[in-house]
C-alpha cells in the first residue's frame, strides 16, 4: 500500500462520520499495511460505534500476529476500560497463544464488567494445555457477579473449559454465598442442556438453593 493511501486511510478512521470510519476500517483489513496496525489499535482504544469497533478487530487479524499482539498486549495495561477490553476481544480472535502471559488475574478479575467479560473469553482461547484447571479455579472465584450478561459469559466460559470447570463448579455449588450457589448451579445446568436456556438454569438454581436442594 502506498503511503498516499495509508494516509487516507489513517485519516478516514479519525473521521466525524462513523460510516466513513466503517469503510476506512474495512480498507484497512482489505490491504494490509505494518504502517497501519499502531493506528489501529489506537482507535480501538477510543472508537464510540460498535460496528466500527468491530471491522478494527477484523482489519488488525488481517495482519502478522508478530505486528498485532505486542501492541495489544501493551494496550491491557491502559487505564481506559475500553482500551483493555478491546485489545483482549482482539487477541481472542487473533488467537496466538503467545499472548497467554499477558491474561493476569487482576484482568479476570478486572473491576469493568465488560474487560473482566472480554478476559473471560480471551482467557478461554489462549489457556495452554495443562492450564485449564488453575483457569477455571480463577473463574470460579468470580461467579455471583454483576447481571445477567456478566453472569451468562463467565457461565459459557466455565463451560468452554469442559472437565477442567466441573470439580469448582461443584465445589461451589455448595458453598456459603446463595449467589455463587445459584450461578454454579445454573452453569452446570446449562452445560447439561445448553437448550434450556440460561434463564431457566438460573431460575431452576434459584428453586433449588430456597429448598436446599443443591446436590
Amino acid at each position: 500500500m502506498s503511503e498516499q493511501n495509508t494516509t487516507r486511510i489513517q485519516q478516514g478512521l479519525e473521521h466525524s462520520d462513523s460510516s466513513v470510519r466503517l469503510r476506512a476500517a474495512m480498507a484497512a483489513g482489505t490491504a494490509p499495511a505494518p504502517g497501519l496496525v499502531g493506528t489501529l489499535i489506537e482507535r480501538c482504544a477510543v472508537e464510540p460505534d460498535f460496528f466500527v469497533r468491530d471491522m478494527l478487530t477484523w482489519a488488525l487479524t488481517r495482519h502478522p500476529a508478530a505486528l498485532t499482539v505486542p501492541g495489544l498486549v501493551a494496550e491491557l495495561r491502559a487505564e481506559r476500560a475500553q482500551a483493555r477490553s478491546q485489545a483482549l476481544h482482539t487477541l481472542s480472535k487473533i488467537g496466538d497463544r503467545r499472548a497467554w502471559p499477558a491474561i493476569t488475574p487482576e484482568l479476570l478479575a478486572d473491576a469493568d464488567d465488560e474487560v473482566a467479560r472480554s478476559a473471560w473469553r480471551a482467557a478461554v482461547v489462549l489457556v495452554p494445555e495443562g492450564g485449564e484447571p488453575a483457569l477455571a479455579a480463577a473463574l470460579a472465584a468470580q461467579l455471583g457477579r454483576g447481571g445477567r450478561a456478566t453472569r451468562l459469559s463467565l457461565s459459557q466460559a466455565l463451560i468452554a473449559l469442559g472437565e477442567a470447570g466441573a470439580p469448582v463448579l461443584r465445589a461451589a455449588a455448595t458453598g456459603p454465598d446463595p449467589r455463587v450457589r445459584r450461578h454454579a448451579i445454573a452453569t452446570e445446568r446449562l452445560a447439561c442442556d445448553p437448550e434450556a436456556g440460561f434463564e431457566a438454569a438460573i431460575e431452576e438454581a434459584k428453586r433449588l438453593v430456597a429448598l436446599g436442594q443443591e446436590g
